[in-house]
């Protein structure tokens, strides 16, 4: 491999004359830029250097070779930043190893500088990033940027001692072994994480019980034994909870770091950098953080790994599990998959065993869940259950639930009205400028388009000439405002969007909460109504009823047990197979049979499935190209309603569908007929997820 400004190769006799060659070309080359004489000598041991050059086309995804002037010898070790020359411009890159002869024969470019004697980049993130490249038909330096942070300069040049500090050793606490008690299989995985084993692990937590306990007692475990831990949870509120209780499970605040989005480039890069340099081995964080430099890693967990935050929103597109896999495979780690509910993909980890069941028996489910019965689908007579827009049942067991406490309310649609129609003949309103949806974003306002948010203002129904609107569905706002003339007198609190409630107090009340924002009670939910399940069920998606079931066991799981007088009531199709789980609380159960729905009808995770959108020539052009393998499928392309990217015309799909044992042949082929798309500055872009969680 060479540099793409060197002379073309040129034939030698021997590796002995091929290293004169070299020092003698790079003498001359930097000769005139030089006159003192200071970097025309080549290092003498290992003087090339191998660099991941941060460029994007899939066609330079691959490594290049550099010479090492003798006077960066000391500081140009692998994993630092360097500056070297690509393409007649200055780039910067990662020196990824040093090695004593370059399979190139012409002259070698030399580094141009060292950035920084940081070695950021470690043999094992490097790795891990390199198999995932692969594994989603991506580019390496597309996953380093995630795994790698910014370099913060004056944060990195902070003075650190010569013998940095060995981490902080744990108090004389024993790890808390009663946060496992429950769960069959419990206790053996925390003396197997104490003695340095690696034990795999899908473990369905109870309702009713905090899930930060067990994470931070695996994570004590682990540490106690001499290795280093990974915590990932969804988002930032995750992260709080998850280090608060790390925080009273060690006794002590310095023996893990969170990393989240919102500490800013200094404070995230400063703990970032203790990671790295071994001054902490612990850390929580969200689906990036599955890179973090951990040293000696013994456990990496997950929570809730259905949550769509866990697939990354840049090309490659990779979801933290299956990084998290990845890792644990690599590096010989312990690997913990958690949540109320179990995905499909757990699902084919336990029948697959790479990983073993660790759930609570029957018996002890029963104790800690609420009640959960379906609600009449026909709104009740009782004038306020039809103001409210409940089911008589809901309605009911909401007042029930007031006389002991507050009642959570789980609506799946934010905003105030999201979607609107003609009041005359139901057509849905659409916007005159683009033909997008209409809404409302709040009450006495003036209707605006989703797309193009211009306001509706004499809007009149292309249909009927109507320029009436009503409410098609309620957002989570309208619906509170609803619930408080139902309830006189009742506090009505909302938890959607940037304003999220964390926890909320034991006096009646009632919570309206979109899935994911629900705040947890400080005794728990006396009541908890699902609302619209039938929208969840009903989303065109692949994964809607694993989402559906996900969502509603997240809140069921905050109310109180049913010995306690706790309630569930759910408003969706009772014949369901989601339903008819939740309504046995059986998340395993139907995780084996979504598992196998989807092997029967080929898709993830009993298969992989490559999505490929452009424009109509990219994506034909692509498939093509591409050597698949012998048995995949290709699906379309077939025409989106999103407009192409230069204006012209719609966006195009196609799927390619290929077995599950052919999944990584399904990523080098599209990769490579990528790479030559880009070679050849190909027009059309077409961007490829590999088992993307939103396809519809």
């Amino acid at each position: 491999m060479h540099n793409p400004d060197s002379d073309p190769p040129n034939k030698t006799s021997g590796p002995h004359e091929q290293l004169e060659l070299l020092r003698a070309e790079v003498r001359k080359a930097v000769a005139a830029k030089d006159p003192d004489g200071s970097a025309t000598q080549i290092a003498a041991h290992l003087p090339v250097a191998r660099v991941a050059v941060d460029v994007d086309p899939s066609h330079l995804d691959r490594l290049w070779d550099y010479a090492v002037p003798q006077v960066l010898d000391q500081e140009a070790q692998p994993g630092v930043r360097v500056r070297v020359r690509f393409n007649n411009q200055l780039t910067n890159g990662y020196l990824w190893d040093r090695v004593e002869r370059s399979e190139f024969t012409g002259v070698l470019t030399p580094l141009k500088s060292v950035i920084s004697a940081e070695q950021v980049l470690s043999p094992q993130i490097g790795g891990l990033s390199r198999a995932v490249a692969d594994a989603y038909a991506g580019t390496l330096m597309d996953v380093l940027r995630v795994a790698v942070p910014p370099r913060h300069a004056v944060t990195e040049k902070r003075p650190v001692p010569e013998t940095a500090d060995p981490p902080p050793k744990l108090p004389e606490a024993e790890c808390d072994r009663e946060a496992w008690a429950p769960y069959e299989g419990g206790g053996a995985l925390l003396d197997a994480l104490a003695d340095g084993q690696r034990p795999r692990a899908v473990w369905t937590a109870l309702p009713g019980l905090d899930w930060t306990r067990p994470l931070a007692a695996a994570a004590y475990a682990t540490l106690a034994g001499g290795r280093g831990v990974i915590l990932l949870v969804p988002d930032g509120r995750d992260v709080g909870r998850l280090d608060q209780a790390l925080t009273d499970g060690f006794g002590r605040a310095d023996l893990h770091v969170a990393l989240t989005a919102d500490l800013g480039p200094a404070e995230r890069y400063r703990r970032w950098l203790s990671l790295l340099r071994g001054q902490v081995r612990c850390v929580v964080g969200t689906r990036a953080a599955v890179y973090a430099p951990v040293a000696d890693l013994g456990l990496i967990a997950i929570w809730d790994d259905g949550d769509p935050a866990y697939a990354e929103r840049v090309a490659p597109y990779p979801h933290a599990r299956e990084v998290l896999t990845l890792r644990a495979h690599r590096e010989r780690a312990a690997a913990l998959i958690g949540g109320h509910n179990v995905t499909a993909e757990g699902a084919q980890l336990i029948a697959r065993r790479w990983a073993r069941p660790v759930a609570a028996l029957r018996a002890r489910v029963n104790e800690h869940r609420a009640s959960v019965r379906t609600a009449d689908s026909d709104h009740g007579r009782d004038a306020a259950a039809v103001a409210a827009r409940l089911p008589t049942a809901a309605w009911r067991a909401a007042r029930e639930g007031l006389q002991n406490g507050p009642v959570l309310v789980q609506t799946p649609r934010a905003g105030y009205v999201p979607s609107l129609s003609c009041v005359r003949c139901r057509e849905p309103a659409i916007c005159v400028h683009c033909r997008g949806p209409l809404k409302l974003a709040a009450r006495n306002e003036t209707a605006i388009c989703k797309w193009c948010a211009k306001q509706a203002g004499h809007w009149q129904c292309p249909r009927c000439g109507s320029d009436r609107f009503r409410a098609r569905s309620i957002g989570v706002a309208r619906g509170a405002e609803e619930l408080g003339r139902a309830f006189p007198g009742v506090p009505v609190l909302v938890s959607s969007g940037s304003k999220i409630l964390r926890t909320v107090g034991s006096q009646p009340a009632l919570v309206v909460a979109t899935p994911g924002a629900e705040p947890v009670a400080k005794d728990g939910y006396a009541t908890v109504l699902l609302l619209d399940g039938d929208l969840l069920l009903g989303l065109p998606i692949l994964r809607a009823n694993e989402q559906a079931m996900r969502r509603w066991l997240a809140a069921a799981a905050l109310a109180r047990s049913a010995s306690q007088g706790g309630q569930v009531v759910i408003a969706a199709e009772p014949t369901a197979a989601a339903t008819q789980a939740l309504l046995r609380w059986d998340p395993a159960g139907f995780a084996r049979r979504e598992l196998a729905d989807r092997a029967e009808l080929g898709y993830p995770p009993a298969a992989r499935l490559a999505e490929l959108t452009g424009t109509y020539a990219g994506v034909t052009e692509l498939i093509a190209l591409a050597e698949l393998p012998d048995k995949a499928e290709v699906l379309g392309p077939n025409e989106l309603q999103e407009p192409a990217p230069d204006g012209e015309g719609k966006l195009h799909r196609a799927l390619v569908r290929a077995a599950a044992a052919d999944g990584r042949a399904l990523a080098a082929g599209l990769k490579a007929a990528q790479g030559v798309r880009t070679a050849r500055s190909a027009p059309d872009f077409v961007r490829i997820r590999i088992d993307p969680v939103d396809l519809a």
